[in-house]
């Protein structure tokens, strides 16, 4: 399997207080990483950590399966990043302010500029001046110059902060057509789980330094989903007439007496009634299960996302 970004142990202390612990982070090549956790979970901290902009207090950082010791600079060159809020010469267009980095990169292509904006969907205002921008375009402006060099790797931290729902929705789908269509594996840390689900492939959760999960998202779901909670006479019969008088076969025989049924989660009175009619003593039947909200609220000990 190929890694993008692994960090080994990775931590940080201010004094006596450790922000980040020993985070294990391993982010693989085609994902969405969705690094998910409150305000002061120690996120930021993290990806400062991850460029460079901070000295980790102890642990390592491999890039691209090279190793911990291998050269910090040569894998920065593989990498695109926002970390916290995109600076820009306001009084500049955005073709202006990509100009500049440009060169600060050494560059040589000047087509890349009307590329990145195209992708991000700002070519048609790339010569208005960045402080008549929406806080929207700022961000996709952002992202635009993250991906001035064509990374492999594009690390975002809270990349739809601030944004209205509209910016938001554009913002995530940026992000699919960048992974699908570029290839380009994505870090993002966010405190809203509602995002994060709809665009994220594997999800690490961080709550207070500390890397308490790291999962696939279609195995979180598996761990979050709700089910009917049937209690009986007959399961074995039940899951028999379940499968062939209703066609549902996404079950779970959980234990004496006791059916969880995945699906037709709107049809429990039809399920009722099947059972029922064909000899089951169906004792209750309930919506039972965690949302994914209730699943992160679980593993944090009750800590919301805010």
């Amino acid at each position: 399997m190929d890694f993008c970004l692994r960090t080994l142990n990775l931590s940080k202390r201010y004094g006596e207080k450790a922000v980040v612990r020993e985070i294990n982070l391993n982010v693989r090549t085609g994902d969405i990483y969705g690094f998910l956790g409150q305000n002061g979970a120690g996120k930021t901290t993290t990806l400062r950590m991850l460029m460079g902009l901070i000295r980790p207090s102890a642990g390592e950082i491999e890039w691209f399966g090279a190793g911990p010791h291998s050269g910090r600079a040569r894998a920065l060159e593989r990498i695109g990043a926002i970390i916290e809020y995109p600076g820009f010469y306001l009084n500049l267009s955005a073709a202006e302010n990509l100009e500049i980095h440009r060169r600060l990169m050494g560059m040589g292509n000047k087509e890349c500029i009307d590329e990145v904006l195209s992708t991000v969907g700002l070519l048609d205002a790339k010569q208005q001046k960045v402080k008549n921008y929406s806080l929207g375009m700022k961000q996709r402006l952002g992202i635009a110059r993250a991906l001035l060099h064509h990374p492999e790797l594009l690390i975002l931290d809270e990349p739809t902060n601030g944004l209205d729902p509209v910016g938001i929705k554009e913002v995530r789908q940026l992000f699919l057509e960048l992974a699908k269509q570029r290839g380009i594996t994505i870090l993002i840390s966010s405190h809203l789980l509602s995002e994060i689900e709809l665009v994220a492939t594997r999800i690490g959760i961080i709550h207070q330094g500390k890397l308490l999960e790291e999962i696939d998202y279609a195995e979180l779901r598996k761990k979050a989903r709700q089910y009917l909670e049937i209690k009986l006479d007959n399961e074995q019969r039940a899951a028999y007439l379940l499968e062939q008088k209703l066609g549902m076969g996404d079950y779970l025989v959980a234990g004496p007496g006791l059916l969880y049924l995945y699906e037709g989660l709107e049809q429990s009175a039809k399920v009722n009634f099947t059972l029922a009619s064909n000899g089951i003593g169906v004792r209750e039947i309930v919506l039972s299960g965690d949302s994914l909200e209730d699943y992160f609220l679980k593993i944090t000990g009750g800590a919301e996302l805010v």
